[in-house]
């Protein structure tokens, strides 16, 4: 549990879950402190033999949490406290109204999904890598930003870089043949909601299918810019190819990046540092709480 996730009140959203979920299963609450991280609470709650790990904050803390379960098969619930909580909204966890208990009410229903996760370089990743705009985007958006604006602060972060971002060289090795390009982002998604508008190439981010969605988008001007997000949103929201001319994508299992100048990176909502990258998909990777399509 994050205590100082989103902008509400943690003491109260802390109450609804062990209201919520303490009569269905023995909760062990754990709080994150600057001393002591979720990737830390979470290995020891792994090798307590948890039957199963619930991570309450933003992306952030539910990422890191995520990164120690790859591969472990021990079910992760996931209650939504952030601040664009994109993670959830891809998976379609806690909706719009009532989001805490909406998840709590999930966790307990007991219904499981094992969906993919990823890894860039040595950072495991269950969102996406963004190279360019989106990592100057999540660059300017600070802590405090968002403790002020919640979700606009991407917004306003996103409107600021629109007028300072270039276009950069890019070699993509994808299956052992490279592509040089000319772009202003590149996007690698595992998962990712329609408002994660540069992830949807493809016009939908299917994080089953053991494959990688990249996006690559080439444009010249802030107009343009903002028509191929609008495009790319509304293709997403109706699961349709945007088909646009600046803006390519492929599916691949693993793909490798670098850039001409350096570019900074980010990975689930985090900057890790500047190219060059390798992401590579893992295949059916993590096993997550889901709503019941029944």
């Amino acid at each position: 549990f994050n205590p100082v996730a989103g902008q509400g009140d943690s003491d109260h959203e802390l109450t609804i879950i062990e209201n919520m979920l303490g009569g269905h299963f023995n909760l062990e609450i754990h709080q994150t402190t600057p001393e002591i991280t979720a990737e830390e609470l979470t290995k020891r709650a792994i090798a307590a033999h948890a039957d199963l790990i619930i991570a309450s904050g933003g992306d952030g803390t539910v990422s890191a949490v995520a990164s120690q379960l790859i591969d472990t098969n021990i079910p992760l619930g996931i209650i939504p406290r952030g601040t664009a909580n994109a993670f959830c909204q891809a998976l379609g966890i806690g909706g719009r109204v009532m989001p805490i208990r909406a998840a709590c009410r999930i966790i307990s229903e007991g219904y499981t999904k094992v969906i993919d996760a990823a890894r860039c370089n040595d950072t495991p990743m269950i969102l996406l890598t963004g190279i360019g705009f989106e990592a100057e985007m999540v660059d300017k958006a600070s802590r405090e930003f968002k403790d002020q604006w919640g979700v606009l602060a991407y917004l306003v972060a996103g409107w600021q870089q629109l007028d300072e971002q270039e276009l950069f060289d890019a070699a993509v090795e994808i299956e052992d043949q490279i592509y040089r390009v000319e772009v202003g982002a590149i996007t690698v998604a595992n998962a990712a909601p329609p408002t994660s508008v540069l992830a949807q190439g493809m016009g939908e981010v299917i994080y089953d299918d053991g494959l990688l969605d990249v996006t690559m988008a080439k444009v010249d001007t802030k107009l343009q810019a903002v028509t191929s997000m609008v495009n790319a949103f509304g293709a997403a929201l109706v699961r349709l190819n945007p088909n646009q001319e600046n803006i390519h994508h492929v599916r691949t299992h693993s793909i490798k990046i670098a850039t001409d100048p350096p570019q900074k990176v980010v990975v689930d909502g985090e900057v890790i540092g500047t190219t060059p990258i390798k992401v590579e998909c893992i295949p059916k990777g993590l096993t997550v709480f889901v709503p019941n399509p029944n």
